[in-house]
Order: structure tokens, then sequence, then C-alpha cells
């Protein structure tokens, strides 16, 4: 056997394969089926088989003991597949996996008091300076912890960076405390000086890599006084502890070193004092700090040490990081920083592409979201913050950019950041380039998220280019004003530019350039131009058509199809979520040619079965279903019935690739069993109702049957596998968001339950609303005709809580109140007097009082339907009702059209209040042509008030 598990050089990888499946044959055929099952599911079953021959060999008796507990050796398989360091480690120290797998934390985020906990549980002493090598081991340990959660998909991207800062953060608490301790008691030194440990760049932002630098700043209140025998001042004994404390954390070992640590950030550099007085580091930055100085502190924060003196310098810095006016000049001289970095990378060319420093890197974002605070921080607090993704987040809430523009950079993010850690996590390197070997890209590729044992280096390489080209052409377009490429082309022979050219769009154009291309190239789809407004979609069809000119069969397409060209046209004149769409992303040309071609539309799908593929056919199928609601007028009703159709069969899709992982990774315990579709997997709100909309939430909930209680831990993995499927955020960006809430107990309580736990939940503990929103609920996947039988029976324990005893219309009320004063000022036309809640809970409360009768879907006009049939409402009511509730969601989808996110009042902006009308009037025609939009909406409100008003009185 020994033979076998020889180490072998990992260049000759055919040999290592040889040796692995011998080995792998070698074992008793129950274990070696296992095993080859967890080998599918891992980037490199090569390199696994290699790493679990040696741990064989090493340490039989943790081999024995982690191939019977199933999450250790999935913890095992994976690890050795994903990181070359951290399996030395684990051959080293076979415990470790014993230890996750027993630990039971693995889907938390542990606070940085628990990892200062961990740590002193991990020291010899209480009190004493650790070693070097301690902490570099502990280090090691919990990094396995979060590598591992990051691989099988447990944390999100945040949740990582966040780990990893807090992991880092305790590390330099415990150490500044002992060895501040430690300095003073050998020198004999009293002093009460607090001292400040100020964390910049990732690590201030809580968004620390694996392998990341940690950039410090050290700050002392220069007030404070000391006193020893050797006459030593305060400043002395500070840089004194400075020194050691640097040196402790930076030293190698075996275990390699804890952290890099850089002071270079400090005031005056590396000629600077090592730690600086408050004063001293409040007149540097008043008088004689940099720009780019200053913009490093919009992440500062304080990590370690006492709080005072670092909280007292960021307060004094604040006023001078952020404009108070629109001053472009501190963003640009930060960009032409940006400039000279990319000139120096020119001018040095090194092997690989660095994705932290290229153009539309990873620090091009980071960039670009602090020359936006940096230049609108003074006037909107809002946007400081010092995580790339949660300041992106604010800037897009405040509108300093648009959904798409937001959703292109995070989308962008995730990607480079999820690429970065897996460079450096295979072998604990601090390194931002790609490799060049094509073996080594597609090893890569297969690590990261969404991507199997096929992923190419091909396909890495197509995802990273398309996000490297997106924030290029943002950063350009946010930071700068775009040089239009047609300037550049040549005329055609023997047909010269016209010397005059209408203007491309209705009102004034800036290029008149663009017009005579046009003019020159695609008369017929120049003239389609004209009935687009400028100041609508001009800029963005600008640059949509400057990414046509290079791919002509496109024009030539536009030219030769009028109906098409009349709805791109018509797109890009309501929808500036879809024209972005467009922008980035011009094959999606065939499915507005297909929605603008027909107008029956589509009613079937057929979803791939890959995640990644799902997400582009879910942006496939949506463009298409919302090209055909706009330019064909489709009643909103069927519109958002096509819609909830497309979210169900991914929910499906989803459902089947997670029972496939599932069954591969942790297959079930009970021997025989054989798990198909009984998890129930149950749609309420928006889905429920089948009115589900572009950029609506899925809320769902997951019940198996009581039988199948044993399998409960199985079939949580599947649930959690499908949300990660749907909602991760990939380079293809989030399919939709998933939110389990409206499960028994909330957030509290497991993710999937029993039906028995759902029916004593609802009878006995459930409030008002919990009970009362499983009205507007369906099964969508898993054992549908259960899920409606399951689903009438709760209905059932709500009638006979709510519907037979009176107590429904006293409750629904006070429900109704309470979302009026919380969220009715930020939210009117749901939460607000009046607003579409009105509606939605008169029919809650009128189904109650029939609530004997189960309907498997009711839509909102379907629902008013049954009302109104029961005898619970009268005819002129019903009408009304009709006609309110179509022109509220058509108000509400319009209002997602044009933006591509939901919107609770109505826009500002005249211009965007003309589009949102235009769109309305397509779905829900107003009886008087001239009323506007805001009159037509009072009146509404005033119609909906009365009747609730005189329903619940």
């Amino acid at each position: 056997m020994s033979s076998l598990l020889d180490p072998i050089e990992f260049g000759h990888r055919p040999e290592r394969t040889r040796l692995g499946q011998a080995w792998l044959q070698s074992l008793d055929t129950a274990l070696s089926q296992r095993l080859k099952t967890l080998l599918e599911s891992v980037p490199d079953p090569d390199q696994s088989l290699h790493y679990l021959g040696r741990f064989q060999q090493q340490a039989p008796e943790h081999f024995e003991r982690i191939h019977a507990i199933p999450a250790a050796l999935r913890y095992l398989v994976t690890i050795f597949s994903f990181s070359g360091f951290l399996s030395e480690a684990v051959l080293k120290n076979p415990e470790w996996i014993l230890d996750c797998a027993a630990a039971g934390d693995m889907f938390r985020v542990l606070p940085c008091d628990a990892y200062c906990k961990r740590l002193a549980a991990s020291l010899d002493s209480a009190t004493a300076v650790p070693s070097a090598l301690a902490l570099a081991r502990f280090r090691r340990r919990e990094i396995l912890r979060i590598v591992l959660h990051d691989v099988l998909g447990m944390a999100s991207l945040s949740d990582v960076t966040e780990e990893l800062s807090n992991l880092a953060d305790a590390i330099l608490k415990v150490a500044y405390t002992r060895t501040r301790q430690a300095v003073a008691q050998r020198l004999d030194f009293a002093c009460d000086a607090p001292f400040s440990v100020i964390a910049l760049g990732k690590l201030g932002g809580r968004e620390l890599n694996y392998s990341s630098d940690i950039d410090l700043l050290f700050v002392y209140d220069g007030n404070s006084e000391g006193a020893s025998p050797s006459g030593m001042s305060v400043q002395e004994f500070l840089q004194r502890v400075a020194n050691e404390y640097t040196a402790l954390l930076s030293s190698y070992t075996s275990e390699g070193l804890c952290y890099r640590v850089d002071l270079r950030l400090r005031p005056d550099g590396r000629f600077g004092e090592v730690c600086h007085s408050l004063a001293g580091a409040v007149q540097y930055y008043r008088n004689r700090a940099r720009d780019w100085e200053l913009q490093m502190l919009i992440k500062a924060r304080v990590c370690a040490g006492e709080p005072a003196p670092g909280a007292a310098l960021l307060e004094f810095a604040s006023p001078l990081i952020y404009s108070t006016t629109l001053d472009f000049k501190a963003v640009e001289a930060v960009s032409e920083t940006r400039e000279r970095m990319h000139e120096k990378m020119r001018r040095s060319p090194q092997p690989g592409l660095d994705i932290k420093l290229a153009r539309g890197g990873i620090r091009d974002i980071e960039f670009l979201v602090q020359c936006l605070q940096r230049l609108h921080g003074g006037r909107e607090p809002w946007v400081r913050h010092g995580g790339t993704l949660m300041a992106l987040f604010r800037l897009r809430d405040k509108g300093f950019l648009s959904s798409s523009e937001y959703a292109r950079l995070v989308s962008a993010y995730q990607f480079l950041r999820h690429l970065e850690h897996r460079l450096q996590f295979d072998e604990d390197r601090q390194t931002h380039t790609l490799p060049t070997a094509t073996d080594a890209l597609s090893a890569l590729a297969r690590k990261m998220p969404g991507h199997t044992q096929d992923t190419t280096a091909g396909s890495l390489q197509r995802d990273l280019d398309g996000h490297l080209e997106a924030v290029r052409e943002l950063y350009e377009r946010v930071i700068y004003a775009q040089k239009p490429t047609y300037d550049l082309l040549p005329e055609l022979p023997g047909r010269p530019f016209p010397s005059t050219a209408a203007p491309p769009f209705r009102g004034e154009f800036p290029s008149s350039n663009l017009a005579r291309f046009l003019e020159q190239r695609t008369p017929q789809f120049a003239q389609s131009l004209q009935q687009l407004d400028a100041a609508r979609g001009g800029d963005r069809m600008e640059h949509f058509l400057e990414k046509l000119v290079a791919q002509p069969e496109w024009l030539e397409r536009l030219e030769g199809q009028p109906d098409l060209a009349r709805c791109v046209v018509d797109l890009f004149d309501h929808s500036a979520y879809f024209s972005d769409q467009l922008i980035r992303y011009p094959a999606l040309l065939d499915e507005v040619q297909h929605a603008c071609g027909s107008r029956q539309g589509r009613t079937g799908f057929e979803p791939p079965e890959d995640a990644g593929e799902l997400r582009r056919f879910f942006r496939r199928q949506m463009i298409r279903i919302q090209s055909d609601s706009v330019h064909h007028s489709v009643s909103v009703f069927r519109t958002l019935a096509r819609t909830s159709a497309l979210a169900d069969s991914v929910i499906n899709t989803a459902y089947g690739i997670a029972l496939r992982e599932a069954r591969q990774t942790a297959p079930p315990v009970q021997p025989g069993y054989q798990p198909e579709g009984q998890m129930m997997v149950i749609a309420l709100g928006r889905l429920g109702m089948r009115e589900f909309d572009l950029a609506s939430d899925a809320d769902l909930v997951f019940a198996i049957p009581d039988e199948d209680a044993p399998e409960l831990a199985f079939w949580t993995l599947v649930a959690e596998q499908m949300i990660h499927a749907i909602s991760a955020y990939t380079g293809d960006g989030v399919i939709f968001s998933v939110d389990t809430r409206l499960r028994p107990n909330g957030r509290s309580g497991p993710l999937v339950q029993t039906e028995s736990v759902f029916k004593d939940y609802f009878s006995r503990s459930a409030e008002a609303w919990e009970g009362i929103s499983y009205m507007k609920a369906r099964g969508v996947a898993g054992d549908l005709e259960r899920a409606t039988t399951f689903l009438n029976e709760l209905q059932e324990v709500d009638w006979r809580r709510y519907g037979q005893n009176g107590r429904s219309r006293k409750e629904l009320a006070g429900m109704r109140a309470r979302l009026e004063k919380e969220q009715g000022a930020r939210n009117p036309l749901k939460a607000g007097r009046g607003g579409y809640y009105d509606i939605d809970f008169a029919l809650l409360y009128l189904r109650l009082k029939g609530a004997g009768i189960f309907f498997k879907v009711l839509n909102t006009p379907e629902r008013i339907d049954v009302v109104e049939k029961m005898g619970h409402l009268e005819r002129e009511d019903a009408d009304f009702l009709r006609q309110a509730a179509t022109f509220y969601r058509a108000l509400d989808h319009g209002l997602r059209i044009a933006t591509g996110h939901a919107e609770g009042r109505l826009p500002a902006s005249p211009a965007q209040v003309a589009v949102l009308t235009d769109l309305v009037h397509r779905w829900a025609p107003p009886e008087t042509p001239e009323i506007t939009l805001e009159a037509r909406l009072a009146q509404c409100r005033h119609r909906t008030r009365q009747f609730f008003d005189r329903l619940f009185a």
C-alpha cells in the first residue's frame, strides 16, 4: 500500500492521477463510493486524492474517525481540492477538521469578541505576550474554517470579508493589550496614555482578503503623562510598544507569519514617526496631507487599543475628506494618480493579468466609489462608509448611481474579489496576478462560485473580460466624458457623409457625427430614432450605438426590421434599466426581436439545468417579457402572471440542481431513503398570488411531511443550496432575492419544518398577520398536490382563529393602521392612506368571511371576482376595486420598468413622471385622457380610503 501513498510532485499530474485512482480502488467499496461521490463536486479531484492518500498514511486514526463523520469527510475532500497550504496544515494538524465538524458554527459569522475568546483559550498563558508562532498558528486554524464556509457556499462574499476582518481585529486587540502590559512591566513604566490602532485599507473597510497586508496607523493622546525611573517619555514608551507590537505580528514562523503590517500610510510615510500624537496628526492632515492621504481615511476605523485618540482624529478629518460642493479637483487629482499607476504598468509589463490594478479591476471600482463619496459625502453623509459594497448600495440609494450601474459594479466587484480570494488561499500568497498557463487558469476557473469540473480557462477569461469592460465603461462614464468611437470611422467609398444631418433624436443631441454616420449607414433606422426623446434615452442610445458600430450585423438587423427598430427605440425611451441591459449585453436584441415580432409572447419556459446558465436564462426571458409588455401594451396582470411563471420555472430548476448536489455531497442518513420531491416549496406574497414582477423578492417557505422528519438535515441542505443558486451574487448577477422570514418563528425558526410544526404554530402561536399571509400562498416546487392539501388545512386553521370568531375585522384594521404609521411616509403608493394595502386588506377580510372555501391560487382581480360572487361586495365597489388594483399595479410596474427596482412613490422629476404616465396609460388607460398622473392617483387614493373606511367602520 505504501507505494500508492508516496507524495507525487504536483507537476507530474498524469502519474499523480494514476496513483490516486489506484489508492481509491484499494479502499473498501463503501468508502470508495462515498469518496467518488464527493470528488465529483470539487474542482480538483486529483489534488484531493493526492492529499487523501498522504493523510491516511500520516494520520490513520484520524482518517478512520473522519470518514465515519459525513461532514468531516466532506470538509477534508473540499479543503484538499481548494488550498495547498491549508492541505499541508491539515496533514500536520488532522484534529482541525474534526474540530470544524464538531463546532456546529459553519453557517455563522463569528464576531470579534468570539475570536478574542478563542485566541485567549488557545494561548498557554492568560497574560503573557503570545509568541508569533502561536498567533500564526491560530490564524491559520481559523482561516481553515473561513475557507470551508466560503467555498461550500455557506457564506456570502460580505460574510467572508467581515469574518476575515473580525479575525484580524481579535489578533490585533489581544496582541496589543498583552504587548503593552509586557513592555510597561519590563521597563517599570506607569502610563495611562490612550493609544489607538487605526486600521486603513481593506481591514479598515472590514473587507480584508485572505492574504492582505494590514495597513495600520498609531495615534496617542500626547497630553498624558507617565512615570519611569529611567526618565523615559510617554512618546518613547509608546514607540517601543508600537515597534514590538509590529514585530510580533510580522515575524516569520514555521506556520508562516500572522500579518504583514504596513505602516507607510502614516503621516510622512516611511520617514515619519512610528506613532503620532493626536495634536501632531491633526496638524499634519490640516496642513500637509495630500489628496490621496485624505481619501484613504474614508476606510479608517479604530480596530484595537483605546478608541478616544483615533476617534478624535477621524472626526477632525471628516470635513477635509468630503466635499460640501461639487468640486471636481480632488477627484481629478486621485484619477491622475490612477492614470500614473496604469502608465507604470504599461511601461513595465508583467506576465499574467493583475486583477487588482488592471483597468477595470478591483482598484478602479474602489477609486470610483471613493471619488463619488468624496464628491457627495459632504452633502449626503449617508454615503460615507468604509466598505465598498455598502458604499455602492448607499450611492445607489441616494441616486448617485443608477440601479443598472450599481448592479454591474456589484457584480464585477463580487466576481473579482472571489477570484482574488481563490488566488490567495491556494498557497497563502499575497497575489492578484492570474496564472498564464492554461491548465492553471482552468483549475482556478473551476474554483469560482457556481462553476463545475467542466469549466474552462476560456469561460473564466470571457467572464473576466466582460466585468473589466463594464467597469472601464462605467468609470469613464461617471468620472470622465466619453470620447465617441465613431469619430474615427472612415466614410464609405462613393457615399460621403451628408454635409448636414438632422439630429438623430427628438431634442438636442451633442453628436452630429453620429447623425451623419447613421444617415449614411442605416437611413431607415435613423428615421426610427426620430421617435426617441433625447432627454429620456439619448445618452444611453448613443452609448448603445457606439457598441453596435463594432457589430455591423446588429445595425443591419435594425435597419432591415422596422418593427424591431421601433421596439428598441420604445424601450430606450421608457426604460433606463433595460437600456443599460442592452448596452451591456447587445445579444439581448434577440429577445427583444422575439417579443416585438409577435403579440402572443411565450407562455412556456425550459430553463437550463445549470446554475450559471440559469441566471442568463432569467435575464433573457425577463427582457423578452417586459419588451412585450411595453411595446404591445400587454395587460399588467397578464405580464405579472408570465413573470411569475418564469420565477416558478427558476425555482423548480434550482430545486432540481440543489437536490442533485445534496445527494452527492451529503446523502440521506436513512438507508434506502429516496429523496425526490418530498419537500414542498411554498410561495407567499406577490409570487404566491402570481403577481411577481421585475425586481420582486420571492417569499418562500419550506415544509416536509412528518414522516420525512428524520431527513430534516438533508432537506435543509437542499433548501440552502436552492436559495444560494437563486439569490447568490455571481459574475452574472443575482436572479432574484429570496426571503424566508415568513416561516414559523421567523428568522429564529428552522429553515425547513414539518407539516405538524406549521399547523401547531398557526393554531397556537402565530400572530394574526402571519396566519393571514398564508391566504396568498401556493406550492411552486416539490410535491404540489400535497402542498395544496397542506395549505387548505392551514387556511382552515386561520378561518377557525380569525374568520369564525369575528376577530379578523379588528385585527386587520389594527395591522393596516400600523403599516400606514410605520411605512406610509416612505412608501405612500402601498402603505399610505388609500394605497394598495387598503385594497389588499379589504380583500383579505372579505375572503376570511368565506374562508371555508379554498382556492389554489388567486390574483387580485380573481380575488375581487370571488368575493363579489360570494355576495360580500357590491357590483359598483367590485368594478372600482378592479380599476384601482389595475392602476396601482400599473404604477408599480411602470416604476420597475423605468428604473429596474421597486419604488414607493412617484418620481420627483417631471421627465420621469412623463415616462411613467406614458407607461401607465398603456396598461390602465384613464377615463379622462387629459388628467395628470398625480391627479389620477389622488382620486384613486381618496376613493380607495372611502371604501376601506366604509368596510372597517
